[in-house]
C-alpha cells in the first residue's frame, strides 16, 4: 500500500470501511484508477486488466471488434467488454474519492502501535528486507553479507513482491478459468441427472403399460375359458336334468301298474280277475318295450377336456426380461410374443 500500513486500528466504522475498500484481485486498497464492473463490485483497473488478459491471451492480436470477456471475482458475474477492452469501463470516482479521503484520514491519525514486522531467525535483531532468488527465500541483510546466502543473488523485497503478486494474480486467473469449467461440468451433470430421471420415468411408464396389457389379455383369455366350462357344465347339467324327467316319469308309470297289479290280486271274484288280469299282465309285459331311456356316457361327469397347460406361458414371464429389439422398444417385442402365445391358446 502507498500508505501508512504500520499503524494497527480498532475495530471502528475506518477499519470497517478498508475492508469494503480492498480489491478482491491483489488484496490491497483499490489503486487508482478504480473501475466499477456492470454488477456493481469494484476492480483496480491494473487487476481487472491482468484477470482479463489472463482469461483472454490472444486479445491483444485480434481484430475483430469483440473485446472478450472476463467473470468478475466476487460474484461471478459475466462481464462482457467492447473493442477497448478494460478501457472502456466506466471509473468509479466515488470510490476513487472516498481512498482519498480514508488515506487522508489514516495520515492525520496518531501512530498508536507499530506492526510486528518478521525478524530473521539467525539475525534476530535484523528485520528480513531482501529476497533471496538462487534460495526462493526471503532473508536480511546480515545473511547476505556474512551468512549463508552471501554467494547467492539477492534482490530487494519490492521487486520480488510486485513479481510475485502478478504471478499469483494469473495463479487466480487460473483458478477462476478452473472453477468455471468445472461449473460447467456441474451444470452438464446435473442436466444428465435431468435426462436420467425423465428416460426413466418414460420407461417405467411403458413398463407399467405393457403390464397392463398382459393383465388385460390374461383377463379376457379367463373369462373365455370359465365361460366354455360354464357352457359344458349348463350342457350336462340340463341333459342329466331331462333324463331324471324322463326316469320320474317312467318310475310313475310303473308305480301305476304296480298299484293296479296289488288291487288285482286282491280281487276274489273269479270273473273280475279274469276279465281284467290278462289285460294288465300284457302292459306290464310290454311297459319295458315301450320305451328304453337314454343313458350318460362314461365319465360323463368328468371336465378333463378342460385341462389347461401353462407351462409354457409362465416360462415365458419367468425368462421375461429388458432387451432392445429392432423396434427399439425395451422389452416390448418379448411381451407381445407372450400375449399372441395367450391369444392363440
Amino acid at each position: 500500500m502507498d500508505y501508512n500500513t504500520d499503524i494497527i486500528r480498532d475495530n471502528s466504522p475506518m477499519d470497517n470501511l478498508e475492508k469494503q475498500l480492498i480489491c478482491p484481485i491483489c488484496l490491497e486498497m483499490f489503486n487508482k484508477p478504480v473501475v466499477i464492473l456492470p454488477c456493481q463490485h469494484n476492480l483496480c483497473r491494473k487487476c481487472a486488466n491482468d484477470v482479463f488478459q489472463a482469461g483472454n491471451p490472444y486479445w491483444p492480436t485480434r481484430t475483430s471488434v469483440s473485446g472478450g470477456k472476463f467473470r468478475c471475482p466476487t460474484c461471478r458475474h459475466e462481464v462482457i467488454l467492447d473493442r477497448h477492452g478494460v478501457y472502456g469501463l466506466q471509473r468509479n470516482l466515488l470510490v476513487e474519492n472516498i481512498i482519498d479521503i480514508y488515506k487522508q484520514d489514516c495520515t492525520s491519525r496518531p501512530e498508536k502501535k507499530k506492526e510486528n514486522h518478521p525478524m530473521c531467525e539467525k539475525h534476530e535483531d535484523e528485520r528480513i528486507n531482501i529476497y533471496c532468488i538462487s534460495c526462493q527465500v526471503p532473508t536480511c541483510s546480515m545473511c547476505k553479507v556474512f551468512g549463508s546466502h552471501k554467494d547467492c543473488e539477492v534482490s530487494p523485497l519490492q521487486n520480488v513482491y510486485q513479481n510475485q503478486k502478478i504471478e499469483l494474480t494469473g495463479c487466480i486467473s487460473m483458478l477462476i478459468a478452473g472453477n468455471d469449467r468445472i461449473q460447467t461440468i456441474i451444470g452438464q451433470l446435473e442436466e444428465s441427472c435431468k435426462t436420467i430421471k425423465e428416460c426413466s420415468q418414460k420407461k417405467s411408464e411403458s413398463v407399467n403399460e405393457l403390464f397392463v396389457e398382459l393383465n388385460t389379455v390374461i383377463e379376457e383369455k379367463k373369462a373365455g375359458l370359465l365361460k366354455r366350462i360354464s357352457q359344458a357344465e349348463e350342457e350336462k347339467l340340463k341333459f342329466a336334468g331331462s333324463l331324471i324327467v324322463k326316469y320320474q316319469e317312467k318310475l310313475q308309470s310303473s308305480s301305476d301298474l304296480l298299484q293296479s297289479a296289488l288291487q288285482m290280486v286282491e280281487q276274489t271274484g273269479h270273473a273280475t280277475f279274469l276279465l281284467k288280469s290278462k289285460q294288465l299282465m300284457n302292459r306290464i309285459t310290454e311297459e319295458p318295450k315301450g320305451s328304453q331311456l337314454e343313458k350318460t356316457e362314461p365319465n360323463f361327469e368328468n371336465m378333463d377336456q378342460f385341462t389347461l397347460d401353462i407351462e409354457h406361458v409362465i416360462e415365458c414371464l419367468r425368462n421375461l426380461d429388458f432387451s432392445t429389439c429392432k423396434c427399439g422398444k425395451i422389452g416390448m417385442c418379448g411381451t407381445n410374443t407372450m400375449v399372441q402365445s395367450l391369444m392363440v391358446n
